[in-house]
């Protein structure tokens, strides 16, 4: 049966609060690692031909390389990060530009190896997701920086106007996606409460009010939309699952706490190698679902966990919370994209995986200066 995380059950929310809320005691707990950041530079715009925007916004991903397949996989060269990171933008009028970029202080990261893992479903087993109810939750953060996407996904605010999703939310790998010029961003907020019906119960002598926890979206528009063509490009080949992210600018700031980013660590330096996420789910219609789960295995750039989803919880933020010792003090950094349900033939068979893409110390130079526009505040990751 499916758990609900309401306000009221503070017996059953135990386990969820401590995970939440792991206390300060010893220095030995897991400490967000010091990352060389290297820098991701834009050199040149050009204007490129207008979108079409005829796809429907995929909520899943195909693809037909495994985890040892992306193992297997040569690293790129110097030359095809350039490439791979450049992005295009979108404009909310339509105007679509492409930016080449130029790397900076790029040091190749060691292969990681990783612990096989066999379960590969959905939902694994019994269903482990909580529906975040309650206002005093939804309105708080880390609950209050998960936000939903006009084309069905869901994203992480992750600056003042920014929020992090997956490209395929908005772009199918050959054109972007309808809805994507129009695209907004949605934000639980309570339901304003109708007073002249209030009124009218007191009147009638029913003393009952609305109730507070109904909530509803409230809407802002994207002002643009940055895409790396390591998606654009390689969506119909292995490399194109790497590049499952996208970052959307509002037209306006929201007024929320938002999270930051970091590198992603290894699986084994997360505390109980465990991710954790959300979403909104298709399943659970207006309901914030989360989530937390064990990590399985891992390539340089994608994280393979066994967390419960369905579709529309992908473009989530994949966080973790460790002691940063920059700031000493916790902090919950997004350090993936969920890009959701993949299915993969594997030996002629088609097995299924949730895959979350990580960010690297390059995705994190790029996506850091998309939110804050130069090099200099994104050296720390």
């Amino acid at each position: 049966m499916a758990s609900v995380f309401s306000l009221p059950s503070s017996i059953t929310l135990t386990p969820l609060i401590l995970l939440l809320s792991i206390s300060q005691v010893a220095p030995s707990l897991p400490q967000w690692p010091l990352s060389r950041i290297p820098v991701v530079l834009p050199q040149t715009t050009e204007d490129r031909p207008a979108p079409h925007f005829q796809a429907d916004a995929r909520l899943d991903v195909i693809s037909p390389c495994d985890p040892e397949c992306h193992k297997m996989a040569p690293p790129p060269s110097y030359s095809d990060l350039r490439s791979i990171l450049s992005y295009e933008t979108l404009h909310s009028n339509g105007h679509l530009t492409e930016t080449a970029v130029g790397i900076y202080g790029y040091a190749r990261p060691k292969t990681t190896l990783a612990t096989p893992s066999r379960q590969k479903r959905q939902i694994f087993g019994h269903d482990g997701r909580f529906s975040i109810v309650g206002r005093d939750y939804l309105l708080n953060y880390p609950f209050s920086a998960a936000v939903k996407l006009s084309t069905g996904c869901s994203g992480t605010l992750v600056g003042d106007r920014h929020v992090l999703t997956a490209a395929h939310c908005v772009h199918d790998g050959k054109n972007y996606v309808k809805g994507a010029q129009k695209l907004r961003v949605g934000f639980l907020k309570p339901k304003q409460h109708d007073n002249s019906a209030s009124a009218t119960n007191a009147t009638n002598g029913n003393n009952r009010r609305p109730s507070p926890d109904k909530m509803k979206f409230q809407w802002i528009r994207a002002k643009r939309t940055h895409v790396p063509k390591g998606w654009i490009k390689g969506n119909a080949n292995d490399i194109g699952m790497d590049y499952d992210y996208a970052l959307l600018e509002l037209k306006k700031a929201h007024k929320r706490r938002h999270m930051k980013l970091g590198v992603s660590p290894s699986a084994k330096q997360l505390p109980g190698r465990r991710v954790q996420f959300s979403g909104y789910d298709n399943d659970r219609p207006g309901q914030l679902v989360y989530r937390f789960c064990r990590a399985g295995e891992e390539t340089s750039d994608l994280l393979y966990q066994h967390c419960d989803a369905q579709p529309g919880a992908s473009g989530s933020g994949v966080y973790a919370r460790m002691w940063d010792r920059r700031s000493r003090r916790w902090e919950r950094k997004v350090i993936g994209v969920f890009s959701g349900h993949q299915w993969v033939d594997r030996d002629g068979a088609s097995q299924e995986f949730n895959v979350a893409v990580r960010v690297t110390p390059l995705k994190y130079a790029q996506i850091c200066y998309w939110i804050k526009g130069n090099y200099v505040d994104c050296r720390e990751g």
